[in-house]
Parts: structure tokens; C-alpha cells; sequence
């Protein structure tokens, strides 16, 4: 990709992933602060965060900026969007699954979208318009048709636990049908394997928009498709997601809807 955004976005990501590295052989002395159950931030994120914010921001001085710990900051209809450790409790632990994401929002669209594992040394870029690539390959959604053979990725609700019986029902309804399901704590990861074709689909309830942003994009140039629960396209003001080929998208959302409550289809109607 030569795209300038995704150039600087590149040269941000891999100076936090470079932090990440460094931290990495010393996980146990890490002080870990709990924003909420299952949610944690540690001196990692917020070095990481501040890294990829002060790279971007001192390239493009008129942006904004929304990371995951450090908020808002600016104003302008250019925002990044950052996390820059997705999957804190998998770094933390030393479980080899994490990645930083940046996305780049213009007047309310996402436009630019980066997602780098660096321990794998994957980069996945795209633009809107441009496609979606893999290290400089391009990459397409798998061509799965239906959901018997299909391999999905999911995740619990745990910063809405109210949601559980929802999400519990639709899992159920879905293993009835598919080969299996993955749970791997990484949303952008789950997001930009779907772009490749590695998982066939994924739904989430939930999020935020630095889980999304980038991913979702990903997907998008990709092939696939991306919508809200109730088949609109809130997905990033509600954090409500399925992603998925174009044949698949319609088995899965037929899956999902009968176990839709009040709440989840509120947040997508005021989000």
C-alpha cells in the first residue's frame, strides 16, 4: 500500500508494537489497573497509546484523535481511531494473540484501516476504494455459501453482561448448524481473518469503536459485509456486529434475530 495515510499509520504502529516487545520480558512486574471486570489497562496501553497518537498528530496537526485510553482529544471531521493493544488480557498473560489497531474516520465515514500483529509480523491495510491487503498481498473473504462447513469467531459480551441470555441463545443456534466456533479475545484480529478468508464469519455484541473500525473496513474491501443486528449499518454507534461473505451474511442473520431483545436493538436505534 502507498497510501499516505496508511504509511504513517504503519510507522506509528510499529513503534508501539516495538513498546510492546520491550515490555514482553517482564509481564509480571507490569502494574495492572482494572477499568471495569475483564476490562484492564496498563502503563503498555497507554505508552502504546501515547506513541501512536503524538506519530499521527504531529504528522496531520489538524486531526482528531479517539483512543481507547486516553479519549477524545481535538476536533475536526478527520479522527483516528485507536486501540493500541487489543487483547491486553492475551499480552498480559503471555498468550501470543494481540494487535494494534488504527483507523481513520473522514466526516463520519471510515476511510483508511490498519491492523498489525506484531508478533506474527502481519499487516493488514486497507483504503476505502482500494481493497484489502495482507502484507502488501491482497486478500478476499473465503467463499463460503452457508453455514454448514463455516468456522465463526465470537466473543462473550462482558462489558454487558445483561446481554448474556441474548448472546447465549444465539450461539446455540448457530453451533447447531456450522463446523465449529472460535473464541480468541482479539476483535480486529477476528475481523481482519474473516478479510482473509481464515474464519468464515463473526458477531459480537457490544464493543467499541477502536474494536471495529479498522476490521470492519477490513472486511469490507475485502469482499464481505458488515452490519448492526438488525441489519442496518450501526454497527460502529452501537458496537452490535456481523461480519461475513455476502452469501453468508443472510444465514447468519437469520440465526441471530429471533433471539434479538429490546435492549440490544435499542442501542442500536439511539447509539
Amino acid at each position: 500500500m502507498t497510501n499516505p495515510y496508511i504509511n504513517v499509520a504503519t510507522d506509528a504502529a510499529r513503534q508501539a508494537a516495538n513498546i510492546m516487545r520491550k515490555y514482553a520480558t517482564k509481564l509480571e512486574s507490569i502494574p495492572i489497573e482494572r477499568k471495569a471486570r475483564a476490562d484492564y489497562v496498563t502503563e503498555v496501553d497507554r505508552a502504546c497509546e501515547h506513541v501512536i497518537r503524538d506519530h499521527l498528530l504531529k504528522r496531520y496537526r489538524d486531526h482528531a484523535f479517539l483512543g481507547e485510553e486516553t479519549g477524545k482529544v481535538g476536533d475536526s471531521d478527520h479522527v483516528w481511531i485507536v486501540d493500541p493493544i487489543d487483547g491486553t488480557t492475551n499480552y498480559l498473560r503471555g498468550l501470543g494473540h494481540y494487535a494494534i489497531s488504527i483507523a481513520l474516520q473522514i466526516r463520519g465515514r471510515i476511510e483508511h484501516g490498519l491492523i498489525y500483529d506484531p508478533l506474527k509480523e502481519e499487516l493488514f491495510t486497507a483504503s476505502r476504494g482500494e481493497g484489502a491487503f495482507l502484507n502488501d498481498h491482497r486478500i478476499r473473504v473465503s467463499g463460503r455459501e452457508s453455514l454448514d462447513g463455516a468456522v465463526l469467531a465470537t466473543a462473550f459480551p462482558f462489558r454487558y453482561r445483561r446481554l448474556l441470555p441474548a448472546y447465549r441463545a444465539m450461539f446455540d443456534t448457530l453451533f447447531e448448524d456450522i463446523e465449529d466456533i472460535r473464541r480468541q479475545g482479539t476483535s480486529c484480529l477476528d475481523l481482519a481473518y474473516v478479510a482473509c478468508g481464515r474464519l468464515d464469519g463473526y458477531w459480537e455484541l457490544g464493543l467499541k469503536p477502536w474494536d471495529l473500525a479498522a476490521g470492519a473496513l477490513m472486511v469490507q474491501e475485502a469482499g464481505g459485509v458488515v452490519m448492526d443486528m438488525a441489519g442496518g449499518e450501526r454497527w460502529l454507534q452501537s458496537g452490535h456486529i456481523i461480519a461475513a461473505p455476502f452469501k453468508l451474511i443472510t444465514p447468519m442473520r437469520h440465526a441471530i434475530e429471533p433471539h434479538l431483545t429490546e435492549a440490544i436493538l435499542a442501542r442500536i436505534k439511539n447509539d
